[in-house]
């Protein structure tokens, strides 16, 4: 649940501003939770692609393009998987530029959390302090304390008044088309492309093996199962999904150390969707946004702690590039500032020595 402060607003914006249905969110969200746990026996995250997500809520996209853009970049992570193409991507990328996609995504996080946090500055301090208080608990973890505390709220306001069990319903089958396809990657597919391969590729292999040094987890590994969870997904109503370092310093934060906390939160929002159906999205537009707030804020500041491991020398001039354009862009100019600036140096200490 250390991830939930990313999951509850993109998928919220799905279902109300694009008219997704909340089944197939959750029950593809589900699976793709409980097969990552099992297959990778990790806490792998599994969350919304931020930048399809962004953009097909703010242009009010329809379903139909949401899940033509999802099924055609996981032919492309698929492919680029295969290929062994992501593999010499990733072997190409100094750790200066690693390092610097992550302190970005910590930075970008807090500034949200910060902005979530101001809506109730009261509850998000409690929160903090929670945090703080049960950071190490096994018997009552933060995550799970915290989300406990926001329906307590919930019920206290009204809100969970407003939420029906019904039926069982299931999701309903969506089979993506060609021109809808064009139109989603010309509009956000393309640009995400960059973004996945900096944050939920790379730099999410790349923290598995700081995390656990014995199980390291392939970029290719992690570009395969991006693609198979996006070629799925839409077919049952899915949105578009990937993996991601900020995810898994959340979840790792809050305490999930196996693939049995995908597992759990699998089988929660698979039960959510089919049980709830329609209104869920009650429990996602009421959920205390303070709180939200507090659990980013944390994984936030944990991700910008990684600009200690930057010694101050020259290599120093390619984190820093790679971080400035990853906050005033995105990262996917990001990384391929971070690669350029990283070349360029090299080729300047080369002539340097040639002129010595």
């Amino acid at each position: 649940m250390g991830d939930f402060g990313t999951l509850f607003p993109l998928a919220m914006g799905y279902i109300v501003v694009c008219g997704m249905d909340p089944t197939g969110i959750l029950v593809m969200m589900g699976l793709a939770n409980i097969t990552t746990g099992l297959v990778f026996r990790l806490p792998m995250p599994v969350e919304p692609m931020k930048v399809i997500a962004v953009v097909a809520i703010a242009q009010g996209w329809n379903p139909a393009t949401v899940h033509a853009t999802g099924f055609t970049t996981g032919i492309i992570w698929v492919v680029l998987g295969v290929s062994g193409l992501i593999g010499l991507l990733a072997r190409s990328t100094p750790q200066e530029v690693t390092r610097g996609i992550q302190v970005a995504l910590g930075l970008k996080l807090c500034a949200e959390a910060l902005r979530l946090v101001s809506s109730w500055w009261l509850m998000g301090a409690f929160s903090l302090v929670a945090i703080l208080l049960l950071g190490k608990s096994r018997f009552f973890p933060a995550a799970l304390v915290l989300v406990a505390l926001g329906l307590g709220v919930m019920v206290f306001d009204g809100s969970m008044s407003e939420i029906r069990l019904q039926g069982p319903e299931l999701p309903w089958v969506a089979f993506p088309s060609l021109s809808e396809a064009w139109k989603g990657m010309i509009a956000a597919g393309f640009a995400q492309l960059g973004l996945t391969a900096a944050n939920a590729i790379i730099a999410t292999s790349a923290l598995i093996s700081r995390y656990w040094p014995d199980r390291s987890v392939s970029e290719k590994s992690v570009s395969l199962s991006t693609g198979i969870m996006n070629i799925a997904s839409p077919l049952l109503g899915g949105m578009p999904m990937c993996h991601g370092s900020g995810g898994l310093a959340g979840q790792y934060a809050f305490g999930a150390r196996t693939g049995g906390a995908n597992i759990i939160e699998g089988v929660i929002e698979i039960a959510l969707g089919i049980l709830l159906g329609g209104t869920i999205t009650v429990l996602f537009m009421s959920f205390p946004e303070a709180i939200l707030g507090a659990m980013m804020l944390v994984v936030g500041i944990k991700l910008t702690l990684f600009a200690r491991e930057t010694p101050l020398n020259r290599r120093a001039f390619v984190f820093l590039t790679t971080v400035f354009v990853s906050v005033f862009t995105n990262m996917a100019f990001g990384l391929a500032s971070g690669l350029l600036s990283s070349v360029v140096l090299k080729k300047t200490n080369v002539k340097n020595r040639r002129a010595q």
